[in-house]
């Protein structure tokens, strides 16, 4: 972590853009490593080796950073459902299992799906949640676009399920990753922990029934 008094402030373009990456950078570690929750603002300006007060020079809030990372997690998800679904006929099973094996690769983008609705998209403008939002649709067509090329699914139904998989997704993996009082319980009382408590095998049972059920009302 650098030091406060040997905090430069940035004045060409380059070293601004170079500034508001490095503190997209710091949130990412810290929420990689901390989780979402535990991310402050001051955290990620003093590991980005930035002035908490020059922050805002950059980003409006801790949750436009946050939003920002979120906004990426959706990109590189649909990019990576996409390429494993490219040219392939997949399974209900297979298609559950490539959904989720993409979102079980990106924990900092599972954790960012419980606070995006919760909290990111209500602390920022409605200028920077318009844009959050442009992203997602993008994102969300382009892995309907991916599930209905690779399987019995239509549009409507393709749609439906990306929905159930973020929904789904998003809890499944708070539960799976529990507060240290909540993993000592568990470890304890095993009867008392959940049944979503593996994220993967879980998720891919319900996303599998679900896209079974589909096809089959087809």
């Amino acid at each position: 972590m650098t030091h406060p008094k040997t905090f430069q402030r940035a004045y060409s373009r380059h070293h601004k853009e170079q500034r508001a990456a490095d503190l997209l950078e710091a949130a990412r570690v810290l929420g990689t490593r901390e989780g979402v929750r535990a991310v402050t603002l001051t955290a990620i300006a003093g590991h980005a080796g930035v002035h908490a007060s020059a922050v805002r020079r950059y980003y409006s809030s801790r949750e436009e950073i946050l939003l920002s990372l979120a906004e990426e997690g959706y990109r590189d998800w649909s990019e990576d459902v996409a390429a494993r679904l490219a040219g392939r006929r997949a399974t209900s099973d297979e298609l559950a299992r490539a959904l989720t094996a993409s979102l079980a690769a990106r924990p900092l983008f599972c954790d960012l799906l419980t606070h995006v609705p919760l909290t990111l998209e209500r602390e920022v403008t409605y200028e920077r949640v318009h844009a959050f939002k442009a992203v997602a649709l993008a994102c969300v067509e382009t892995l309907v676009t991916a599930i209905t090329s690779a399987s019995a699914l239509d549009t409507a139904q393709a749609g439906d399920l990306v929905i159930a998989v973020i929904a789904m997704a998003a809890p499944l993996w708070q539960a799976a990753h529990p507060a240290e009082t909540l993993t000592r319980l568990y470890a304890e009382e095993p009867g008392l922990a959940h049944l979503g408590i593996a994220f993967e095998p879980t998720l891919v049972r319900l996303v599998s029934a679900l896209a079974d059920g589909m096809t089959g009302r087809a």
